[in-house]
């Protein structure tokens, strides 16, 4: 399923057009997305927690000249599925 596809099934469950059902999706992104940016964790009771992991600096190879590089420290997003989530997906 695409974003397309959640729209469009979310606007028929919730009784308001697709216009509205993705603007309040896009807000909804932006929420989660400004929260991780911002340090903080999201967690939604039984479907899942989103949080940011830190990843160290190590090296690398080009795989086209196989040279040695360095790849930087960064931050990444993760989401951990929640237990309720997990069942209904068995």
């Amino acid at each position: 399923m695409n974003k397309g596809e959640l729209i469009e099934k979310l606007a028929g469950k919730v009784d308001l057009s697709k216009n509205k059902t993705a603007e309040v999706l896009n807000e909804l992104l932006e929420i989660i997305s400004g929260a991780l940016k911002g340090g903080d964790d999201v967690v939604l009771t039984g479907f899942g927690r989103f949080d940011v992991r830190k990843r160290k600096a190590r090296e690398g190879r080009n795989p086209q000249t196989g040279a040695k590089i360095s790849i930087p420290a960064r931050k990444v997003p993760k989401f951990k599925a929640g237990k309720t989530l997990k069942e209904t997906v068995k």
